[in-house]
């Protein structure tokens, strides 16, 4: 389902998948949405008309899906503890399995020992990169339990991974931790803000956190949904926040309260919502 970002508004819906959607991603110019579902493939869609322009198959679940920058490559990862990548100028080269190993083009990345819940970590408690040219594993990084999730930052310099009640961030180059804290509850999903300056979590007590990203001190919490909250993200513009959660709803949260953006409208610089810190609810369909 594709929504206006600013305002929750519907715009669409990419229907073919015949399981659960497990993972979505837009690409940079939101021309290109992919998906990856329980039916054991991953899509892509074209993000203007809906229509559905390539789908790959694969030998299990596909929970992670994610484009490059310049929009040329897919990467999956799925229950069959693999990464693929298909090069979307070449999809022919990503033909349906024959079983393994496969007899096409695609580049298929080996090692982990357990299915690949996001892109590069997955349910063996391990983040992975690999070199995409000679296919081998370059780094490895050991985690006490699963990731619940992962995040690239905005210029690409940092990564956010969320496992137990610990938010983790490391240097995407050299994969060394450059700090971690320890949160209340479990956390499920975590999202720095595109400035650095502070992050936000989704966790199983229902609420929305907000913590400095240098202390990670607790800055505020709201509470909204009624299930536990399994993803949250930030904006590209970080001036809003998202997230999912079991109750069926998606909600968006200002990040700076009283700011006219999208939905939040300011009449003498006071905000006309009724309640600036509740969220903007969308109710999924």
């Amino acid at each position: 389902m594709l929504r206006q970002g600013d305002t929750g508004d519907w715009i669409g819906t990419f229907e073919g998948h015949k399981g659960a959607v497990w993972g979505v991603a837009l690409n940079a110019d939101a021309t290109r949405a992919a998906s990856g579902a329980a039916d054991f493939t991953g899509k892509v869609w074209d993000a203007i008309s809906g229509e559905e322009l390539h789908s790959f198959q694969h030998n299990h679940i596909v929970k992670s899906v994610n484009f490059s920058k310049d929009s040329s490559l897919l990467t999956t990862g799925s229950n069959e503890k693999l990464v693929r990548v298909f090069d979307l100028n070449k999809p022919e080269a990503g033909c349906p399995l024959d079983g393994v190993p496969y007899s096409c083009e695609t580049p298929v990345y080996t090692g982990h020992t357990s299915a690949v819940r996001h892109f590069r970590s997955a349910d063996d408690k391990t983040l992975r990169v690999w070199d995409r040219s000679s296919g081998k594993e370059v780094q490895k990084v050991d985690f006490p339990s699963t990731p619940n999730s992962l995040e690239v930052s905005k210029d690409g310099t940092v990564l956010t991974v969320t496992y137990s009640n610990h938010v983790a961030f490391l240097d995407a180059e050299s994969l060394n931790k450059i700090r971690e804290f320890s949160i209340p509850t479990t956390v499920n999903s975590a999202s720095l803000h595109p400035d650095k300056s502070y992050f936000v979590t989704g966790e199983s007590d229902l609420k929305v956190y907000k913590f400095d990203y240098t202390t990670g001190a607790e800055i505020e919490s709201f509470k909204g949904h009624f299930g536990p909250i399994h993803c949250i993200k930030f904006s590209p513009d970080g001036e809003l926040y998202a997230s999912g959660s079991e109750d069926g709803t998606l909600r968006l949260w200002q990040t700076t309260v009283g700011k006219t953006y999208g939905l939040w409208k300011c009449v003498d610089g006071q905000s006309n919502n009724d309640s600036l810190s509740s969220p903007k609810e969308v109710q999924a369909n």
